[in-house]
């Protein structure tokens, strides 16, 4: 059974980061330790585990008054389109419900805008290309 939460243990945050690296930035060439956030400390983290393993990743942090913003969203490969996304995001926004938030942001690359569209997310605007290569949509949704 999915279980979505934060991590607790040093192995869940090895498999959190580890997660974070082999989807969004090992493709690219970027180097270890560049999935690691500087206000790491100051975020909401969310791992999705079954059977013991780690399937997908995201963290929050608050970006404004009343407003939350998403990052790092990671779905391991094999466990895309499989509702892993679905369910980290419904636990964040409940987070943030539960902090007084109204708001979520993200930028979402490219290839994830018709899944956020699809759980009720907003392009707001083109936002910027990471890598030179992956286009990037400031999008919104209101709790």
């Amino acid at each position: 059974m999915l279980e979505i939460k934060s991590p607790q243990t040093d192995s869940d945050w090895k498999a959190y980061y580890a997660l974070r690296f082999s989807v969004l930035r090992e493709p690219w060439n970027q180097p270890l330790g560049s999935e690691v956030l500087a206000d790491e400390d100051k975020a909401i983290h969310a791992i999705a585990v079954e059977n013991e393993e780690v399937l997908g990743v995201a963290r929050m942090h608050e970006s404004a008054e009343k407003q939350g913003q998403v990052r790092c969203v990671a779905t391991a490969t094999e466990a895309q389109g499989k509702g892993i996304g679905k369910a980290i995001m419904a636990y964040l926004e409940e987070k943030a419900k539960q902090k007084g938030w109204t708001e979520i942001v993200l930028e979402a690359r490219e290839n994830a805008v018709a899944f956020y569209q699809a759980i009720g997310y907003s392009i707001v605007a083109e936002s910027y290309l990471l890598f030179g290569e992956i286009q990037h949509y400031r999008m919104q949704k209101s709790l």
